[in-house]
């Protein structure tokens, strides 16, 4: 009992302690003091012991620590969510506005298209001339630097100072292709974006898979998806003639024997199309081209890249068949090129299916775009020569194994019936423009460069 009492006593007394060390710690009157070192460390202990005397009073503290990180991260990614809506290279407001607004038709029965690589040398031309009569046009190109970025940038503002917006992005994207959908009921694409070239395939093969087949049916995917379903134009390619010896080259002749990567990629497409023509519905027109050339052209192609080192002085190499045969080409001007375009896009017909469901038969059409007068490359240089009023110095050299075919020569009989394609640019007239363009473009004057 007592013992019990002065443990009693004991407990009041510490109880108590707190205000006297209170008042000795910060006395009323200033002045010298000692402090009680051992009620100080005592006080000190018991304030903390106050604070967390229990685990769940730590528990709760871990909880709102926890909390508060939680909700400051959660703020922070709708901000961003929000900054990245408003300002992002595609997406938000304004992005659908552009996208809206260049998208209007402006003509009676006109259509809304949707082009792809519209920053390449096809794709400009067509999306210009798209505009031009009052359709709607958008463009999509991922500007890869296959060749100089820097011209496809230029294509890219002729296009929109004529009002032709183009969204950054690639055809492989399934959320930009979508959103695209979502943004426009297209009644139309003209799917011209593509990895080109014969010799690149030996360098990178990989690219040719991506683009020209991967990225042909995600685009499909979203257009077979669509309500209502566009028409399509796409861009073959002459090439998946390959090996055939029999000329001119006919819709009706084999494509079993590619003679490149390029090739077999473009007629894998061709074989693509028809599935999703025959499952879903939808009405698909490729066109098979025949070296295109002209203002705004290519880099890689020979007369382009002949154009530049016959005006720097260097040489340029010219293939050579087997028993030194001279390699010729079906050369197409690019604006019979694009009337051939214009012409499959306002004969194409409709698709017939919806949301991803068959309703009935749709059109599948095959056609040839050349010009029907194969000219051999000695005599496109000598065009050249010409006009540039300079002589190249040239290597001739047996073609190499790499894809190339002697000569291509296409038959436009189909393409004539049914949508009145007929070229009327000849080689000399075409290169003539083009170099006039080259000279202007890169700054020559009189075949000197402009400082």
């Amino acid at each position: 009992m007592i013992k019990f009492l002065e443990r009693e006593n004991h407990n009041q007394t510490q109880k108590r302690m707190p205000l006297q060390l209170e008042d000795e710690l910060f006395p009323s009157t200033p002045g010298k003091f000692k402090v009680d070192q051992r009620g100080a460390h005592y006080f000190m202990n018991r304030q903390i012991h106050r604070c967390f005397a229990s685990t769940s009073t730590m528990f709760l503290w871990a909880l709102f620590l926890i909390a508060l990180t939680a909700s400051y991260l959660s703020f922070q990614s709708f901000v961003d969510t929000g900054s990245k809506y408003f300002t992002a290279s595609w997406g938000g407001i304004q992005w659908e506005k552009q996208v809206r607004t260049s998208a209007q038709i402006h003509r009676s029965g006109g259509m809304s298209v949707l082009v792809t690589g519209a920053a390449g040398f096809v794709g400009s031309h067509v999306s210009l001339a798209l505009k031009k009569r009052g359709d709607g046009v958008v463009g999509l190109d991922n500007f890869n630097n296959y060749y100089d970025p820097s011209l496809k940038r230029a294509r890219k503002n002729l296009l929109e100072s004529h009002d032709v917006f183009i969204v950054e992005g690639d055809i492989n994207d399934f959320k930009i292709v979508s959103k695209l959908f979502d943004t426009v009921a297209f009644t139309h694409v003209m799917h011209l974006a593509a990895q080109a070239g014969v010799r690149y395939a030996l360098e990178n093969p990989m690219s040719y898979v991506h683009s020209n087949i991967a990225g042909l049916v995600n685009l499909l995917e979203v257009c077979k998806a669509a309500n209502p379903q566009p028409s399509i134009v796409w861009a073959s390619s002459s090439s998946v003639y390959g090996l055939n010896e029999k000329s001119p080259f006919s819709e009706l002749d084999r494509t079993d024997q590619p003679a490149s990567l390029y090739a077999a990629t473009k007629k894998a497409g061709e074989e693509i199309t028809h599935t999703y023509n025959h499952i879903y519905g939808l009405s698909i027109t490729g066109l098979r081209f025949f070296t295109v050339y002209g203002p705004w052209g290519r880099p890689d192609m020979a007369y382009f890249s002949f154009t530049r080192n016959i005006l720097q002085g260097k040489p340029i190499t010219i293939y050579r068949g087997k028993n030194k045969v001279d390699l010729a080409r079906d050369f197409t001007y690019i604006d019979d090129v694009v009337k051939g375009c214009l012409g499959a896009l306002d004969s194409s017909g409709k698709s017939t299916g919806s949301g991803g469901k068959k309703r009935g038969a749709a059109p599948y059409r095959i056609y040839n775009l050349g010009n029907t007068q194969p000219v051999t490359v000695p005599t496109l240089v000598g065009i050249l020569e010409k006009h540039l009023k300079v002589k190249a110095k040239k290597n001739m050299i047996e073609m190499p194994g790499n894809g190339d075919v002697p000569f291509t020569h296409a038959n436009i009989s189909l393409a004539r019936k049914d949508f009145g394609y007929k070229p009327t640019t000849d080689l000399q007239t075409g290169l003539k423009k083009f170099v006039r363009w080259y000279l202007s473009y890169y700054g020559y004057n009189n075949g000197k460069p402009v400082n």
